[in-house]
């Protein structure tokens, strides 16, 4: 029996000693990939957080009486539970009927939203549009992503990565920690690897979700209007609805690049405003911040998706 629980003991701490080697290795070969990993696993930011200024708070109602039924009510809750909600609001008949926080979260709670970012970037474009920064949806993204002038990816317009269509390759996920789609995620250089990926598919031929053409709309839209994108997404759109400062995170502080295909971090009542917004057809305090024809559009069936518009399900 002793003999056993030696084998068992020196097996489980050769095990330890290949894992701590493999881990060294891996940190020699990419510090910043290695120890964000580590980070996202804790709970941590995959980046450097940067503040977009909010100002003027849509003002939400809160219902006096439920116009939804207690059952419906508590199966939502329950059902938001089961799925490691943060927070539940259910918005209806222009008031809260309910705005519910889970275990070790409030209201103030500031929160990681992963792809619902895509959805404000596709209404920053519109925005972008119809101030004259961009010609239009169908113009070629090379007018502005300049290192695709020489090659075929000149075909790619604004329109078809707002709709996932590009033809663009893009990294799959994977479980190696260094492999391209980590360094997407969590490294310190992600237009490395977003705007360098090469065209695969000829445009309008496939539908592809990924994080390469919202991450390179990021940079178009920077581009476009001559602004930082976090601040031009506080002064024309965070600033006229938000009630709480969100962040955008970055890649690194020598690169300064927010990673556009997730992380806007805001308060979940703030993500309401955004989808008050989108029900009001761009609307809010009566005050137009973007056009009703760019939220048709944004929210209309795509060719090759019909469940997909810009950048939005």
């Amino acid at each position: 029996m002793r003999t056993l629980f030696k084998i068992i003991s020196s097996l489980i701490l050769l095990l330890i000693a290949s894992l701590a080697t493999y881990v060294t290795y891996l940190y020699l070969q990419n510090p910043v990939v290695v120890s964000r990993l580590g980070g996202v696993i804790m709970g941590n930011s995959p980046g450097i957080p940067e503040l977009v200024v909010a100002k003027n708070g849509y003002p939400l109602i809160q219902a006096t009486s439920k116009s939804i039924s207690e059952e419906s009510i508590k199966s939502a809750i329950k059902f938001a539970e089961e799925t490691d909600s943060h927070a539940l609001l259910i918005f209806h008949k222009n008031e809260i009927q309910l705005e519910h926080y889970f275990p070790e979260y409030s209201k103030e709670s500031i929160t990681s939203t992963a792809s619902m970012h895509k959805s404000v970037l596709a209404i920053l474009i519109g925005i972008a549009i119809e101030q004259g920064h961009i010609e239009s949806i169908d113009q070629p993204a090379s007018d502005f992503l300049t290192e695709w002038s020489d090659d075929k990816r000149n075909q790619i317009t604004i329109r078809q990565m707002l709709q996932q269509s590009s033809g663009i390759d893009y990294p799959e996920f994977s479980f190696h920690p260094l492999g391209e789609w980590n360094e997407m995620a969590v490294g310190d250089d992600v237009m490395k690897i977003t705007l360098n990926q090469m065209y695969e598919k000829d445009p309008d031929t496939e539908f592809a979700y990924n994080g390469i053409n919202p991450q390179n709309l990021g940079l178009l839209l920077q581009r476009a209007t001559g602004q930082r994108y976090s601040s031009y997404l506080s002064e024309n759109f965070w600033q006229h609805l938000a009630e709480q400062d969100s962040y955008v995170i970055l890649d690194s502080e020598k690169n300064k690049m927010p990673r556009m295909f997730c992380c806007l971090d805001a308060i979940a009542k703030d993500w309401l405003r955004v989808g008050i917004l989108i029900l009001n057809k761009g609307i809010l305090n009566q005050k137009r911040i973007v056009s009703e024809s760019w939220i048709d559009e944004m929210t209309s069936s795509s060719e090759l998706n019909p469940n997909y518009g810009y950048l939005t399900w």
